[in-house]
């Protein structure tokens, strides 16, 4: 008979964790980089590997061991690098970044990459990845960078860099916790991206569907589209208050409430405020290049002139215009271009003569829910990857903090 497990609820994190047998550093030994790591400098030129897989830096995810990504050798011009399965590509342009990742595959990477080899009698393949991924490691990577604009680490410095050791048999162990934890992320990230790919699909089936033909109408129709103000910056009275006044800047969130400038009292009587429940999407600026930012508000705010309000009408929920956005974000972005300032702008005219469904309130409620349900559980799944995000760190910290 077995014993019963205890509780997960009874169990507590050990305070002395990091005084554990693992993190004994009993015959760690000082060494130089170049003693247990290699810099591999076989040239490769596109033309003679067009068919070949090609990895840029722009294809390293910051922090990320694993490369998600990549092009071909015909893509690219230049002389550049061959590494092979098992080599470390390390981005030693702008280090800051933290690019690295464990190569899986044959292939050809970017002269603005490093590949390093690790030296098996002295450091295990699978352990030196952690290594490198170590703030001890990258903070010191930047320290040696050369150049301004595009600060570069040579190899004739970091090779000489001193890193502290453990034996072989240890070096084992930690890599294979760490390596566990890296499988938890990976399994975290894909359940994420499934998720949210399901709730694009969900969004992508509603909008798309013929029984909504006959409902449709103008966005424009949608409720009443109110343009945003800036109070005076020359009137002091109306600023450094407490009331929000979202800018583009703001909009990095679905819900507003706050914002990095508030106005006074005397400074909301001379803006555009809306209420609660309203929608907030940005018209006007660069960040319109990449994305097209929106959110709903939680409270009353005032809004500034590159922006756009919509307080919508008793035939649409707030929610259901936010979603249907949300999926017409690509054709919306088709419809931005360049001012006469130089910055970007959106047609209004062209999107207040898109459509959308007019389902029945009922509908649009259920709507909201299930794509709600599936964007919640991809937050959750986020946060556990968060999570097992700063155990790594801390393993990684504990184990290669000078001592």
């Amino acid at each position: 008979m077995t014993a019963a497990l205890p509780s997960l609820a009874k169990l507590k994190p050990n305070p002395a964790w990091a005084t554990l047998p693992l993190f004994d550093r009993t015959g760690w030994r000082r060494m130089a980089f170049g003693e247990f790591a290699e810099s591999i400098g076989e040239r490769a030129e596109p033309k003679d590997a067009q068919e070949e897989i090609y990895v840029g830096l722009e294809h390293l995810d910051p922090q990320c061991l694993h490369i998600r990504r990549w092009g071909k050798g015909s893509d690219v011009t230049g002389t550049k690098l061959r590494f092979r399965k098992g080599d470390i590509i390390f981005g030693r342009r702008r280090a800051y970044q933290r690019k690295l990742a464990v190569a899986e595959f044959d292939g050809i990477c970017s002269a603005h990459a490093m590949v390093v080899r690790a030296r098996p009698d002295k450091v295990l393949p699978e352990f030196l990845p952690f290594l490198m991924m170590s703030d001890r490691f990258m903070n010191r990577a930047v320290e040696i960078s050369v150049g301004s604009l595009s600060p570069t680490i040579n190899w004739t410095t970091l090779k000489l860099e001193e890193f502290d050791l453990p034996p072989l048999d240890q070096q084992r162990r930690i890599a294979e916790i760490l390596w566990v934890v890296d499988e938890a992320m990976n399994r975290f990230q894909k359940l994420e991206e499934r998720t949210a790919r399901c709730a694009d699909a969900a969004r992508n089936e509603h909008f798309i569907s013929e029984r909504h033909s006959n409902s449709l109408v103008p966005i424009r129709q949608t409720g009443r589209w109110v343009s945003g103000n800036t109070p005076s910056r020359g009137r002091s009275e109306y600023w450094m208050g407490s009331f929000p006044w979202v800018s583009p800047k703001d909009m990095k969130v679905a819900l507003i409430g706050d914002s990095e400038e508030h106005l006074s009292e005397s400074g909301r009587n001379e803006a555009t405020v809306v209420g609660a429940g309203s929608l907030l999407i940005v018209i006007r600026g660069m960040i319109l290049a990449h994305s097209f930012p929106l959110g709903i508000t939680t409270r009353d705010v005032a809004f500034n002139q590159d922006m756009k309000a919509l307080v919508p009408a008793e035939t649409h929920s707030v929610e259901y215009v936010f979603h249907w956005f949300r999926w017409a974000k690509d054709k919306i972005l088709s419809c931005i271009s360049d001012s006469s300032h130089g910055t970007k702008r959106l047609a209004m005219e062209d999107l207040f003569a898109m459509k959308i469904p007019t389902p029945s309130r009922k509908e649009q409620a259920r709507f909201v829910e299930s794509v709600h349900a599936l964007e919640s559980t991809s937050c959750r799944v986020r946060q556990n990857f968060q999570k097992l995000t700063s155990v790594r760190t801390a393993l990684l910290n504990q184990a290669f903090t000078a001592k």
